[in-house]
């Protein structure tokens, strides 16, 4: 066997070893918060986001009226990227002035119901996406 094949499997068989051993990443909010955002977000989000958050084909690809379908909040899209902050506001202003057709939810929900909604957001986003979030300053 070539030297540079064993050095190419032990590397592969590390990195699977550290990936079966790693701790997911905690979280921010608790699976009661998960709970009552399923049920808000599939009340009021799923009909647009789809049910498990996972966004409408061709999001990326504006309609014939300029405006974007709905993404992913499943964490392969945008949502990610946005701290807290931004989400929320998203929640209470919608998707308007960023180019989309999401109406706003101001005075609809608490601040515990946003919070609720975009645990059960999260909660669909892999350890990998959430710690990128939480690194580049998402709890803010």
């Amino acid at each position: 066997m070539h030297t540079g094949t064993r050095f190419g499997i032990l590397v592969v068989g590390l990195v699977a070893s550290c990936a079966l051993t790693a701790e997911p990443a905690s979280r921010w909010y608790s699976e009661e918060q998960v709970a009552a955002g399923r049920v808000l977000y599939q009340e009021h989000c799923a009909g647009c986001h789809g049910p498990n958050a996972e966004g409408t084909a061709d999001w990326k690809k504006p309609r014939p009226d300029g405006k974007y379908p709905p993404p992913p909040l499943n964490g392969t899209a945008h949502a990610w990227h946005h701290r807290m902050s931004v989400l929320k506001r998203t929640i209470d202003r919608g998707g308007v002035p960023l180019g989309g057709w999401m109406p706003g939810f101001q005075g609809k929900f608490t601040e515990a119901e946003k919070e609720a909604l975009i645990a059960f957001i999260q909660s669909h986003w892999p350890d990998e996406v959430y710690a990128a979030w939480v690194e580049r300053g998402g709890l803010k």
